[in-house]
């Protein structure tokens, strides 16, 4: 049986792991534990999430997908919870994450000179815990498996399937799910959306970005002065 846990918080994307857990659900012999800080309720983007588990009473889990949200800032500033990522990455077969949810791994300390995927509009942010941003969908570095921003969850567990039953598991897994993406727009990347709407997201973004840059530094600072 593998154990996959996926450590929750105030305002995490409930795509970020919802999308991860359907296909991983799927698998024969995959027990997936859903835990908070104490166990306590989460509201995310309007839904709240309860009975979880306790992260500080779970001994350990072969699998930390930790996802990401706007959230993701003031839960690596909660030293509690950085703790007990630690802890269970030590343990874990694979650490992964995504989205933001790679930079509480690093801020955990454990992306140091590893390349790690992330949302594009957070992703260099990375860079103040050691990190290595990577543009990739789905980025894998040792035992560390990360995803880009939100729906790249999808992929990131197709990917994950694939690393733990072999990839006929995870093609069924896809078809059981009927993963098939048709956009009806090109726009999902900075890259290739048109300049107006990426002006319009960046607009949007620009005050939490930098606030986001703000904080992570002193965690970074503080990262530092521990070691």
């Amino acid at each position: 049986m593998t154990h996959v846990l996926i450590p929750l918080y105030e305002g995490v994307t409930p795509l970020d792991f919802v999308g991860p857990y359907q296909l991983l659900h799927a698998l024969p012999d995959i027990n997936i534990t859903l835990a908070a800080l104490d166990g306590n309720e989460v509201l995310a983007d309007g839904l709240t999430f309860g009975a979880l588990g306790n992260l500080a009473w779970i001994e350990g889990c072969d699998i930390l997908l930790v996802p990401g949200g706007l959230g993701c800032i003031p839960a690596l500033e909660t030293p509690r919870f950085l703790a007990e990522i630690r802890r269970l990455a030590k343990g874990a077969v694979y650490v992964t994450s995504v989205c933001t949810g790679s930079l509480i791994l690093a801020a955990a300390g454990l992306l140091g000179g590893r390349r790690a995927g992330c949302h594009w509009a957070f992703r260099e942010l990375l860079g103040a815990f050691g990190a290595i941003p990577d543009a990739g969908r789905v980025v894998h570095d040792g035992k560390y498996i990360t995803g880009g921003g939100v729906t790249a969850g999808t992929d990131f567990a197709l990917s994950l399937i694939a690393e733990l039953r072999g990839e006929a598991a995870a093609q069924g897994a896809q078809l059981l799910l009927e993963y098939a993406p048709e956009p009806p727009f090109q726009a999902g990347l900075p890259e290739t959306a048109p300049r107006s709407v990426l002006a319009a997201v960046n607009a949007r973004l620009c005050d939490r970005i930098a606030d986001s840059k703000r904080r992570i530094a002193i965690v970074a600072d503080q990262l530092r002065s521990a070691d």
